[in-house]
Formats: C-alpha cells, sequence, structure tokens
C-alpha cells in the first residue's frame, strides 16, 4: 500500500556505508548479547582471525529495498534463511585450528536486518504511514517468530569460541542473572470507557440484575470499567512484574481524525495518581500521540508536559514510526529508549532481533543515541479482526515458541497489554490471558524489569 498523502515521504538521504561501518555497527551488538567477549579479530580482511567473504556485491551502495533470495541451511536442528551467501555454497562454519571461516556474509545480513533498511528505502506504507508487515521479507520468507540475527551471532559464537578457546555466555539479567527479562508495558489510550461492552458481555451471559446494577453505577458517575490503572499494576504485581505505563500526552484529535487521549496527563488528579503509580514501583513512560512520530518540534514540546522529571521512555500511539524520519525526532526530544518497533500484524521480531538495539541512522552513516526495546506481543494483535483473530485457546500454544526463542538467547520479551484489555469482560485477550502469558513468563525464570532499568543494564555493558 502506498503512503497516504497526509504523510509525505522524505527521499531516502543516506551516507555512505563501507564494509567497515557495517561490521562495527553488527559487532557492537554481539558484544552487547554476550558475557564478556574476547578481543579476536573478525571480518573481511585475509589476516582476520574470524573471517567472512564480502557477498553483499554492491547492494548497500544502491537503494533496493530488498535483497537476492537467501540460502537456507541448518544450523543447530533449525532451518534459517542466510542472506548475501556466496554463489557457490561455502561451508556455513569452517574451523581449521586457530582460525575460523564462515560461509555466508552474516554481517551484510545481520545489518540488513537490524538497521531496518527494507522500511528506510521501501515506499510501501500503511494507512496509518507504518511499514506493514506484508511488504516485510519477515512475511516473504516466513521466519517472523525467528530471531535470525541471534542465530548469525550464535554462528559467530561458535567461531569465536574455537578461536579462543572460551566459552561465551548470553547476556544474564537483573540481581539474580536470570536467563532472560521480561518488559511489561501498558498503553493507556482510554480510560473513560468500557460500559458498553460491560453491559453487552452481561447480557450475553443473561446476567439482567447485572445490566441494571452496572446502568445505575453509570448514571452515577462511577469510575468506568476502563478507568483501572491502579488494578492493571496490582495484576503485574501479583506476578512479580513492574508496570510501565506509556501514558497519552495529547487529547488534541489528529489532523486525520484519529483519537488521541480521552483523558488529561497534566490534572491534577491524573497527575496524583501518576505518583502513586510511581511510588509503588511503576514506571511512566511517553505515549507520544498520533501524528508525533513525523512531525518535528512535536514530540519534544510532548515530552514536557510530563512534568519532571520527563519521562525516559517512549512508544509511540498506534506504532507509528516512519524510518525516515522518526528515530531522528526520538534522539532529538532526549529519549533513552523506545519501544515501538513491532508489527501491529504478527507478533515477533520486527528487526529479526530479541535484544535491545540501538537504530541505525542512515543520515550519518551511525548508531544513534537510544536504544530500541522491540515488541514483541501486542493484546490487539493476537484477536483484532484486521490482524491474526486467534481464539483464547490458540494464544498460549502460539506464543510459547516465540518465547522459547527469546530465552535461547537471553533476550528481552516485551509485552503490550492495554488497560481496557484487563476489563474482565474481555475473554479472549482479557486478564486471564495476560495472567496465563505472566505466569509461563514466571516459571521459566523471566526477570521483570521496567524500560529504564532494561536501559541501565544494557548501557553499562
Amino acid at each position: 500500500m502506498t503512503l497516504p498523502p497526509a504523510f509525505p515521504l522524505p527521499q531516502p538521504a543516506p551516507a555512505p556505508l563501507p564494509a567497515a561501518t557495517r561490521l562495527a555497527y553488527v559487532l557492537r551488538h554481539f558484544h552487547l548479547a554476550y558475557d564478556s567477549v574476547p578481543e579476536v579479530s573478525i571480518g573481511y580482511e585475509e589476516t582476520a582471525v574470524v573471517r567472512l567473504e564480502d557477498a553483499s556485491g554492491g547492494f548497500f551502495s544502491g537503494q533496493a529495498p530488498y535483497p537476492p533470495a537467501p540460502q537456507w541451511r541448518d544450523w543447530c536442528g533449525t532451518r534459517l534463511p542466510f542472506f548475501f551467501s556466496p554463489p557457490v555454497e561455502a561451508p556455513l562454519l569452517h574451523l581449521p585450528a586457530g582460525r575460523a571461516f564462515i560461509g555466508p556474509d552474516l554481517i551484510s545480513a545481520a545489518f540488513y536486518l537490524l538497521s531496518g533498511w527494507q522500511e528506510y528505502f521501501s515506499a510501501e506504507r500503511d494507512q496509518h504511514g507504518r511499514f506493514p508487515y506484508a511488504a516485510s521479507v519477515q512475511k516473504q520468507y516466513g521466519f517472523v517468530t525467528l530471531p535470525l540475527v541471534n542465530y548469525y551471532f550464535d554462528v559467530l559464537r561458535a567461531a569465536v569460541e574455537h578461536v579462543t578457546g572460551q566459552p561465551l555466555r548470553p547476556r544474564r539479567w537483573g540481581p539474580a542473572q536470570a536467563a532472560f527479562a521480561g518488559f511489561i508495558t501498558h498503553d493507556i489510550d482510554t480510560i473513560h470507557g468500557g460500559w458498553g461492552t460491560r453491559i453487552r458481555s452481561q447480557l450475553h451471559q443473561g446476567h439482567l440484575p447485572r445490566v441494571v446494577q452496572t446502568l445505575l453505577y453509570k448514571a452515577a458517575g462511577r469510575p468506568s470499567p476502563w478507568n483501572n490503572l491502579e488494578e492493571v499494576q496490582e495484576a503485574t504485581t501479583k506476578q512479580g512484574a513492574p508496570s510501565t505505563f506509556f501514558m497519552l500526552g495529547s487529547q488534541q484529535p489528529a489532523s486525520n481524525g484519529t483519537l488521541n487521549a480521552d483523558y488529561d496527563l497534566t490534572a491534577a488528579s491524573m497527575a496524583a495518581r501518576l505518583r502513586k503509580l510511581a511510588a509503588r514501583g511503576a514506571e511512566i513512560a511517553s505515549h507520544a500521540s498520533y501524528g508525533t512520530a513525523t512531525t518535528p518540534g512535536r514530540l519534544q514540546a510532548e515530552r514536557q508536559r510530563y512534568g519532571l522529571p520527563a519521562p525516559t521512555g517512549n512508544r509511540f500511539h498506534y506504532l507509528c514510526w516512519e524510518p525516515r524520519i522518526t528515530p531522528q525526532l526520538v534522539a532529538g526530544a532526549g529519549f533513552r529508549y523506545d519501544s515501538t518497533l513491532g508489527f501491529a500484524e504478527h507478533f515477533g521480531f520486527r528487526n529479526s532481533y530479541c535484544h535491545p538495539f540501538f537504530p541505525f541512522d542512515f543520515e550519518q552513516g551511525q548508531a544513534l543515541a537510544f536504544l530500541e526495546l522491540p515488541l514483541n506481543v501486542m493484546d490487539a494483535t493476537l484477536h483484532h479482526p484486521n490482524y491474526l483473530q486467534l481464539s483464547a485457546p490458540q494464544i498460549m500454544p502460539a506464543l510459547q515458541p516465540l518465547f522459547a526463542e527469546i530465552e535461547k538467547f537471553g533476550g528481552l520479551t516485551t509485552l503490550l497489554w492495554h488497560n481496557d484489555h484487563f476489563d474482565p469482560a474481555n475473554d479472549v485477550t482479557g486478564p486471564r490471558q495476560f495472567a496465563e502469558i505472566m505466569t509461563h513468563l514466571q516459571q521459566r525464570g523471566a526477570a521483570f524489569l521496567t524500560g529504564s532499568q532494561i536501559v541501565a543494564e544494557v548501557w553499562t555493558c
């Protein structure tokens, strides 16, 4: 789908991207994914101890959004696509004494996926100006639920272990050094709603006395069913997790009529509630309103409305993200992290990576100075009529392999469960399904952290 006229798409203006730039960007993240990676030369030079062939063939000097078709190979029992492989298939990993040779060009492949090259150079956008899942290589080759960059790093890990004799352990999380982490988030789009949903649910169940009671509560001005921030925090606290609340910064509808908040972030009563939530361990973050992702100045101005201290994290309303504009706006506004990058249409890995990463600035040819905490699972994705339409019994079986991939590589599980989905009237992606997901993550030993805590751990490495 081409970009709507309301969202003019600037032309790509990339800086030159030599192999050394791509190599440095990828290896920075390789070092963040493991504890104490020993110093060893990795690259395309003849003298490199871990050597690869540059098989990009000039791809990164052009502006084509998609690379040649990948070669499919097995690695540790998993069938994987390897982009930028030599025309003549070389051994995936050759390990002579003291050296390691990697057949596919893992550096180019990892850079392509992690940097978001496809969406920067593609002109495909949906009705919200987002790069659509349908246009992605993840959809084309069927690997959205595989953190492919982590698998590439696993090949590189085996090579480094061979030449150094030192085992590499995936990074650990939290004071208990857990094997993987959980980031539990809630986008607060609306709090003054839910009466109709509750009444319809009660009618469906044949509970007429409860319908009358609900109508009386509404007439009496009781808080609406979705005015439930404290209940949301209690539900996550019972699972041993802190909540990160992404609060909308504007009530003003977007120019195309899309609604933003139905509450005033700056009202004294709301500010007092947020202070209490924070005092109990929650994090308050920015849910930048519709339109801020493409309008210079608005994001920074909106951040100031939260008062002091200003939020360190952000997620854009409707997951809006224009790769040719938005990353620079996030950096310019002073955020330490963002958590927007997930496909609305499918759970999984938009950048094919299950760890936090530094987004790439194509105009400057370098990493930006904020972390992306990639979004893996959103409640609406699971059941929305425009998305996967899973039933309640299908949700956990669908998600468990995804969680297993994250645990395998010591990654981060980012879960978005809106406050309106904590309404008991929702029996598909409601509080019961949230509790099932949280119980699974808890039993698997996840360290639950806020976004700011995750940033503090990663940035000190």
